[in-house]
């Protein structure tokens, strides 16, 4: 018989299981949903006021054909480097994170990383479910904008793709936002080996917007630079998605690109489980 003042060993707590975990993260995307949509008058205001820059590039390119005395550049003419930048913003809005990594960052550095400890939830499954959430409030408020703009610019398109080259388009946005998001996480990871990373994301941040092709295509760099970065997983967070769309990209090629696309979302997303782990025999939770 077991003396009453004897401690008796406590239960380990059930683990959740799948059904309730993701009925736990699909109230986090809810919770996250409704806090981006408080402020819509400024975050619609946020969006119309990002068009400004395209009228400038597209008024730059026209200077820069003129002034080349050519038609083509890279395999694109006029029109087509229009479209194509007009659709790397289409493939931003689903790769770029603003705010992510530092947010880790931070919350390594202060602290408040510990509420991810203490409570059943996942850090990069929480961060997850908010991101897909403001992704998807981002979408619907921009998409009449943007809708407007693209009928504006329809000059610039030789009309939709295809059904099937719509659906590998699909398919890369999908892609583009697993491997943008999980890229990102990794490089917030950093912040559990450096108490100062901002300088480092600046930098990363800033080569990501070039090398990932968003300020021009790939191919209007001279080799080897352009294969290398048709190589690395940048790519396909702004060129691959709009060379897709315009049908540079095709048959087994595309195929290709599209697995390849997913090997690098899975890898980062192994990557970023990895440094999370690594990380945390490190962490001190001090703060918060």
């Amino acid at each position: 018989m077991t003396p009453p003042d004897a401690a008796l060993p406590l239960p380990a707590p059930p683990r959740p299981g799948p059904i309730r975990a993701l009925v736990k993260y699909a109230r986090i995307f809810r919770v996250a949903l409704i806090e981006r949509m408080t402020y819509r008058g400024d975050f619609l205001l946020g969006t119309v006021l990002r068009f400004l820059p395209i009228l400038t590039t597209i008024l730059l390119w026209r200077a820069i054909y003129e002034g080349s005395g050519q038609t083509e550049l890279g395999g694109f003419n006029y029109r087509e480097m229009v479209a194509y930048l007009l659709l790397t913003n289409i493939s931003r809005m689903f790769s770029s994170m603003p705010g992510l990594a530092s947010g880790i960052a931070r919350e390594i550095r202060d602290g408040t990383l510990k509420r991810y400890l203490i409570q059943p939830l996942d850090l990069l499954g929480y961060l997850l479910s908010a991101r897909v959430a403001h992704k998807f409030a981002y979408i619907m408020m921009s998409f009449l904008p943007y809708a407007g703009l693209f009928y504006a610019c329809r000059g610039y398109f030789d009309g939709f793709p295809d059904a099937t080259q719509m659906l590998a388009y699909a398919a890369s946005l999908i892609l583009a936002f697993a491997v943008g998001f999980y890229f990102e996480a990794c490089v917030g990871m950093v912040g559990f080996w450096f108490l100062e990373v901002t300088s480092i994301l600046y930098i990363v941040m800033t080569l990501n917007f070039f090398i990932s092709g968003h300020m021009l295509p790939l191919d209007l760099l001279p080799q080897p630079w352009s294969g290398l970065l048709k190589v690395l997983p940048f790519q396909y967070m702004a060129y691959f998605p709009a060379v897709v769309f315009q049908g540079k990209v095709r048959g087994g090629e595309l195929l290709f690109h599209l697995a390849l696309e997913l090997f690098w979302a899975v890898a980062f997303a192994v990557l970023a489980r990895t440094l999370y782990r690594a990380g945390l025999r490190r962490y001190s939770a001090f703060g918060g």
